[in-house]
């Protein structure tokens, strides 16, 4: 197992974890994103990316977990945590002061046991 740093996955690789793990196609512009984000990490089994995150930011000293995956074939090893420790020391070492995520109630053991702790904050459906 290696963990990368801005491996910058092709979209036909990316596209192939996202399927897995999310049950549809990424997005066609997840590629430009990644272009514009603080950074990102992937998990690589041999040449096959098995998990994902994104470190999006607003350019200043927040930065924000997007997209955590890890495909199905490989979850319960650990990977998640893994590359959210990663992208955690990579938002730290980059600048930022802040480190948000969001997610789903069924999700917060997890990222409590990543070290995130619950805020109030407010979200306006577009």
């Amino acid at each position: 197992m290696e963990y990368r740093i801005d491996p910058h996955p092709s979209h036909t690789e990316l596209n192939k974890l996202w399927t897995s793990a999310w049950g549809g196609p990424a997005p066609a512009s997840l590629d430009d994103m990644l272009s514009r984000s603080l950074g990102h990490v992937g998990a690589y089994e041999g040449d096959n990316i098995i998990g994902f995150v994104n470190v999006a930011w607003d350019g200043g000293i927040h930065a924000f977990i997007l997209d955590t995956c890890v495909h199905p074939d490989y979850r319960r090893r650990g990977i998640a945590t893994r590359v959210v420790q990663e992208a955690t020391a990579l938002a730290r070492q980059r600048g930022a002061h802040w480190l948000h995520v969001d997610f789903e109630p069924h999700l917060e053991p997890f990222y409590r046991n990543c070290g995130f702790r619950q805020t109030a904050a407010g979200l306006i459906a577009l």
